[in-house]
Protein backbone atom coordinates (compact mmCIF):
# COMPACT_ATOMS: atom_id res chain seq x y z
CA UNK A 1 0.00 0.00 0.00
CA UNK A 2 1.35 3.43 -0.97
CA UNK A 3 2.07 5.84 1.85
CA UNK A 4 -0.51 8.29 0.47
CA UNK A 5 -3.11 5.51 0.51
CA UNK A 6 -2.34 4.94 4.20
CA UNK A 7 -3.07 8.63 4.81
CA UNK A 8 -6.37 8.39 2.94
CA UNK A 9 -7.35 5.33 5.00
CA UNK A 10 -6.50 7.08 8.27
CA UNK A 11 -8.49 10.20 7.40
CA UNK A 12 -11.42 8.08 6.21
CA UNK A 13 -11.51 6.31 9.57
CA UNK A 14 -11.61 9.73 11.27
CA UNK A 15 -14.71 10.72 9.32
CA UNK A 16 -13.10 12.33 6.27
CA UNK A 17 -11.39 15.14 8.20
CA UNK A 18 -8.66 15.09 10.85
CA UNK A 19 -6.30 17.53 12.53
CA UNK A 20 -2.64 17.51 11.54
CA UNK A 21 -1.44 15.97 14.80
CA UNK A 22 -3.73 12.96 14.45
CA UNK A 23 -2.86 12.31 10.80
CA UNK A 24 0.88 12.59 11.36
CA UNK A 25 0.72 10.35 14.45
CA UNK A 26 -1.13 7.67 12.50
CA UNK A 27 1.09 7.90 9.42
CA UNK A 28 4.13 10.19 9.03
CA UNK A 29 4.97 13.70 7.92
CA UNK A 30 6.46 12.35 4.70
CA UNK A 31 3.34 10.31 3.92
CA UNK A 32 1.10 13.32 4.53
CA UNK A 33 3.26 15.51 2.28
CA UNK A 34 3.09 12.91 -0.49
CA UNK A 35 -0.68 12.64 -0.17
CA UNK A 36 -1.05 16.42 -0.46
CA UNK A 37 1.25 16.51 -3.49
CA UNK A 38 -0.83 13.82 -5.20
CA UNK A 39 -4.01 15.79 -4.36
CA UNK A 40 -5.60 12.75 -2.72
CA UNK A 41 -5.66 14.82 0.48
CA UNK A 42 -6.19 18.56 0.84
CA UNK A 43 -5.65 21.02 3.67
CA UNK A 44 -8.79 22.96 4.49
CA UNK A 45 -9.17 26.56 5.64
CA UNK A 46 -9.07 25.40 9.28
CA UNK A 47 -5.66 23.79 8.87
CA UNK A 48 -7.05 20.26 9.00
CA UNK A 49 -6.42 17.53 6.45
CA UNK A 50 -9.40 16.28 4.48
CA UNK A 51 -10.29 14.11 1.53
CA UNK A 52 -11.07 16.21 -1.58
CA UNK A 53 -14.80 15.52 -1.26
CA UNK A 54 -15.74 19.19 -0.99
CA UNK A 55 -13.58 20.16 -3.96
CA UNK A 56 -15.23 17.51 -6.14
CA UNK A 57 -18.66 18.69 -5.02
CA UNK A 58 -17.81 22.32 -5.79
CA UNK A 59 -16.55 21.51 -9.28
CA UNK A 60 -19.65 19.43 -9.99
CA UNK A 61 -22.01 22.14 -8.74
CA UNK A 62 -20.29 24.77 -10.86
CA UNK A 63 -20.38 22.56 -13.94
CA UNK A 64 -24.11 21.94 -13.56
CA UNK A 65 -25.01 25.44 -12.28
CA UNK A 66 -26.32 23.59 -9.25
CA UNK A 67 -25.93 23.75 -5.48
CA UNK A 68 -23.77 21.42 -3.40
CA UNK A 69 -26.03 19.62 -0.95
CA UNK A 70 -26.35 16.65 1.40
CA UNK A 71 -22.98 14.96 2.06
CA UNK A 72 -21.11 17.21 -0.40
CA UNK A 73 -22.34 20.24 1.54
CA UNK A 74 -21.44 18.55 4.85
CA UNK A 75 -17.91 18.07 3.53
CA UNK A 76 -17.82 21.72 2.47
CA UNK A 77 -18.77 22.84 5.98
CA UNK A 78 -15.99 20.69 7.45
CA UNK A 79 -18.16 18.17 9.25
CA UNK A 80 -17.03 14.64 9.98
CA UNK A 81 -19.19 11.85 8.53
CA UNK A 82 -19.74 8.13 8.96
CA UNK A 83 -18.96 7.49 5.30
CA UNK A 84 -16.93 9.59 2.92
CA UNK A 85 -19.23 9.98 -0.12
CA UNK A 86 -18.07 8.27 -3.28
CA UNK A 87 -20.14 10.61 -5.46
CA UNK A 88 -20.88 14.31 -5.44
CA UNK A 89 -24.40 15.34 -4.43
CA UNK A 90 -26.09 18.44 -5.85
CA UNK A 91 -29.54 20.01 -5.83
CA UNK A 92 -31.06 21.71 -8.88
CA UNK A 93 -34.28 23.69 -9.45
CA UNK A 94 -37.38 21.59 -10.02
CA UNK A 95 -37.66 22.51 -13.69
CA UNK A 96 -34.04 21.68 -14.48
CA UNK A 97 -33.36 18.78 -16.84
CA UNK A 98 -30.33 16.68 -16.01
CA UNK A 99 -29.07 14.11 -18.50
CA UNK A 100 -28.90 10.42 -17.71
CA UNK A 101 -25.13 10.57 -18.26
CA UNK A 102 -24.75 13.13 -15.47
CA UNK A 103 -27.10 11.26 -13.14
CA UNK A 104 -24.99 8.14 -13.63
CA UNK A 105 -22.07 9.95 -11.99
CA UNK A 106 -23.73 12.43 -9.63
CA UNK A 107 -26.54 12.16 -7.07
CA UNK A 108 -29.08 14.81 -8.09
CA UNK A 109 -32.02 16.20 -6.09
CA UNK A 110 -34.68 18.65 -7.26
CA UNK A 111 -36.35 21.43 -5.23
CA UNK A 112 -36.71 25.24 -4.99
CA UNK A 113 -33.32 26.60 -3.92
CA UNK A 114 -33.82 30.16 -2.70
CA UNK A 115 -34.42 29.34 0.97
CA UNK A 116 -31.74 26.73 1.40
CA UNK A 117 -28.60 28.28 -0.01
CA UNK A 118 -26.09 30.78 1.32
CA UNK A 119 -26.48 33.97 -0.72
CA UNK A 120 -25.15 33.38 -4.21
CA UNK A 121 -22.93 30.53 -3.04
CA UNK A 122 -23.14 27.06 -4.51
CA UNK A 123 -23.80 25.25 -1.23
CA UNK A 124 -26.83 24.70 0.96
CA UNK A 125 -26.88 26.49 4.31
CA UNK A 126 -25.85 24.48 7.39
CA UNK A 127 -29.40 23.98 8.71
CA UNK A 128 -30.65 22.88 5.29
CA UNK A 129 -27.69 20.54 4.95
CA UNK A 130 -28.53 18.80 8.23
CA UNK A 131 -32.20 18.48 7.22
CA UNK A 132 -31.29 17.07 3.81
CA UNK A 133 -28.98 14.47 5.32
CA UNK A 134 -31.51 13.59 8.03
CA UNK A 135 -34.18 13.07 5.39
CA UNK A 136 -32.26 10.90 2.94
CA UNK A 137 -29.48 9.11 4.82
CA UNK A 138 -29.74 6.16 7.18
CA UNK A 139 -30.32 7.12 10.81
CA UNK A 140 -26.76 6.41 11.95
CA UNK A 141 -25.15 8.31 9.05
CA UNK A 142 -27.54 11.24 9.50
CA UNK A 143 -26.95 11.33 13.26
CA UNK A 144 -23.17 11.45 12.74
CA UNK A 145 -23.58 14.53 10.52
CA UNK A 146 -26.08 16.24 12.85
CA UNK A 147 -23.79 15.61 15.84
CA UNK A 148 -20.88 17.06 13.89
CA UNK A 149 -22.84 20.16 12.87
CA UNK A 150 -23.73 20.81 16.51
CA UNK A 151 -20.20 20.01 17.70
CA UNK A 152 -18.76 22.59 15.29
CA UNK A 153 -21.45 25.10 16.32
CA UNK A 154 -22.56 25.47 12.72
CA UNK A 155 -26.18 25.05 13.86
CA UNK A 156 -28.13 24.98 17.11
CA UNK A 157 -30.80 22.55 18.20
CA UNK A 158 -33.28 25.45 18.33
CA UNK A 159 -32.53 26.30 14.70
CA UNK A 160 -33.03 22.69 13.65
CA UNK A 161 -36.30 22.36 15.55
CA UNK A 162 -37.56 25.64 14.10
CA UNK A 163 -36.71 24.51 10.57
CA UNK A 164 -38.44 21.20 11.18
CA UNK A 165 -41.68 23.00 12.05
CA UNK A 166 -41.97 24.17 8.44
CA UNK A 167 -40.68 20.90 7.00
CA UNK A 168 -43.17 19.12 4.77
CA UNK A 169 -43.22 15.92 2.79
CA UNK A 170 -41.59 12.52 2.89
CA UNK A 171 -39.26 11.78 5.81
CA UNK A 172 -40.57 14.31 8.32
CA UNK A 173 -40.60 11.84 11.24
CA UNK A 174 -37.18 10.52 10.31
CA UNK A 175 -35.80 14.07 10.32
CA UNK A 176 -37.36 14.74 13.73
CA UNK A 177 -35.82 11.59 15.18
CA UNK A 178 -32.36 12.68 14.02
CA UNK A 179 -32.79 16.20 15.40
CA UNK A 180 -34.04 14.98 18.78
CA UNK A 181 -31.18 12.49 19.12
CA UNK A 182 -28.39 14.82 17.93
CA UNK A 183 -25.89 15.82 20.60
CA UNK A 184 -22.95 18.22 20.38
CA UNK A 185 -21.08 16.23 23.03
CA UNK A 186 -20.46 13.33 20.63
CA UNK A 187 -16.72 13.20 19.96
CA UNK A 188 -16.69 11.74 16.46
CA UNK A 189 -18.73 9.77 13.87
CA UNK A 190 -17.58 6.44 15.33
CA UNK A 191 -19.16 7.34 18.65
CA UNK A 192 -22.26 8.75 16.93
CA UNK A 193 -22.88 5.53 15.01
CA UNK A 194 -22.43 3.46 18.18
CA UNK A 195 -24.97 5.68 19.94
CA UNK A 196 -27.37 5.30 17.01
CA UNK A 197 -27.23 1.53 17.45
CA UNK A 198 -27.79 1.87 21.20
CA UNK A 199 -30.82 4.12 20.73
CA UNK A 200 -32.62 1.10 19.28
CA UNK A 201 -32.11 -0.95 22.46
CA UNK A 202 -35.18 -0.95 24.78
CA UNK A 203 -34.38 0.19 28.32
CA UNK A 204 -30.93 1.55 27.45
CA UNK A 205 -30.27 5.30 27.63
CA UNK A 206 -26.67 6.01 26.69
CA UNK A 207 -25.51 9.63 26.77
CA UNK A 208 -22.18 10.88 25.38
CA UNK A 209 -19.23 12.06 27.46
CA UNK A 210 -20.88 11.83 30.88
CA UNK A 211 -18.49 12.48 33.77
CA UNK A 212 -18.23 9.80 36.44
CA UNK A 213 -16.42 10.35 39.72
CA UNK A 214 -15.63 7.03 41.29
CA UNK A 215 -15.20 6.97 45.10
CA UNK A 216 -11.67 8.01 46.01
CA UNK A 217 -10.57 7.98 42.39
CA UNK A 218 -10.14 10.38 39.50
CA UNK A 219 -12.90 11.76 37.34
CA UNK A 220 -13.47 9.68 34.20
CA UNK A 221 -15.50 10.42 31.09
CA UNK A 222 -16.42 7.30 29.10
CA UNK A 223 -17.68 7.73 25.54
CA UNK A 224 -21.25 6.65 26.37
CA UNK A 225 -22.89 6.20 29.75
CA UNK A 226 -26.19 4.94 31.16
CA UNK A 227 -26.07 6.16 34.76
CA UNK A 228 -29.19 4.27 35.85
CA UNK A 229 -27.91 0.87 34.72
CA UNK A 230 -24.25 1.79 35.40
CA UNK A 231 -23.16 0.86 31.89
CA UNK A 232 -20.13 2.53 30.32
CA UNK A 233 -19.52 1.94 26.61
CA UNK A 234 -16.28 2.80 24.85
CA UNK A 235 -15.79 3.37 21.13
CA UNK A 236 -12.22 2.09 21.06
CA UNK A 237 -10.15 3.09 18.06
CA UNK A 238 -6.45 3.30 17.36
CA UNK A 239 -7.10 6.71 15.82
CA UNK A 240 -8.06 8.13 19.20
CA UNK A 241 -6.06 5.87 21.54
CA UNK A 242 -2.94 5.31 19.51
CA UNK A 243 -0.16 5.21 22.10
CA UNK A 244 1.06 2.83 24.77
CA UNK A 245 0.50 5.49 27.44
CA UNK A 246 -3.12 5.91 26.34
CA UNK A 247 -3.62 2.14 26.52
CA UNK A 248 -2.25 2.00 30.07
CA UNK A 249 -4.46 4.88 31.21
CA UNK A 250 -7.51 3.28 29.62
CA UNK A 251 -6.86 -0.02 31.40
CA UNK A 252 -6.71 1.78 34.75
CA UNK A 253 -9.91 3.74 34.26
CA UNK A 254 -11.85 0.75 32.92
CA UNK A 255 -10.74 -1.46 35.80
CA UNK A 256 -11.62 1.23 38.35
CA UNK A 257 -15.11 1.46 36.88
CA UNK A 258 -15.58 -2.31 37.15
CA UNK A 259 -14.37 -2.26 40.76
CA UNK A 260 -17.04 0.33 41.51
CA UNK A 261 -19.81 -1.81 40.04
CA UNK A 262 -19.96 -0.57 36.48
CA UNK A 263 -20.41 -2.78 33.44
CA UNK A 264 -17.87 -1.73 30.81
CA UNK A 265 -18.26 -2.62 27.13
CA UNK A 266 -15.64 -1.88 24.49
CA UNK A 267 -16.34 -1.93 20.75
CA UNK A 268 -13.81 -1.52 17.96
CA UNK A 269 -14.43 0.56 14.85
CA UNK A 270 -14.79 -2.63 12.81
CA UNK A 271 -17.53 -3.90 15.15
CA UNK A 272 -19.59 -0.73 14.92
CA UNK A 273 -19.21 -0.14 11.19
CA UNK A 274 -19.33 -3.71 9.93
CA UNK A 275 -21.12 -5.75 12.62
CA UNK A 276 -23.87 -3.48 13.98
CA UNK A 277 -26.27 -6.40 14.53
CA UNK A 278 -23.75 -8.07 16.85
CA UNK A 279 -23.15 -4.78 18.68
CA UNK A 280 -26.88 -4.34 19.19
CA UNK A 281 -27.39 -7.93 20.38
CA UNK A 282 -24.56 -7.47 22.89
CA UNK A 283 -26.11 -4.27 24.22
CA UNK A 284 -29.55 -5.93 24.40
CA UNK A 285 -28.19 -8.91 26.35
CA UNK A 286 -26.36 -6.76 28.89
CA UNK A 287 -29.29 -4.36 29.29
CA UNK A 288 -31.82 -7.17 29.77
CA UNK A 289 -29.58 -8.87 32.35
CA UNK A 290 -29.11 -5.72 34.40
CA UNK A 291 -32.79 -4.79 34.29
CA UNK A 292 -33.75 -8.33 35.36
CA UNK A 293 -31.28 -8.06 38.25
CA UNK A 294 -33.02 -4.91 39.42
CA UNK A 295 -30.42 -2.38 38.36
Amino acid sequence: MKSSDVVVRAITRCGGIADAGTVIRLTSRHAVSQAVERRVVVRDARGRYALPTAEVGMRTANRLSAVMSHTSAAAHWGWEMRDVPARATVTVPRNRKVSAEVRAEVDVFWRPLAGGRVGSAVVTAPVQTVLDCARWLSFDAALAIADSALRHRAVTRAELMSAHQSFRGHGRQHVLRVIEAADARAANPFESVLRAIALDVPGLQLLPQVEIRTPGRRLVRPDLVDERLKIAVEADSFEHHGSRKALVLDCVRYDNLVVDGWTVLRFAWEHVMHRPAWVRSTLVSVTDRLIAAGA
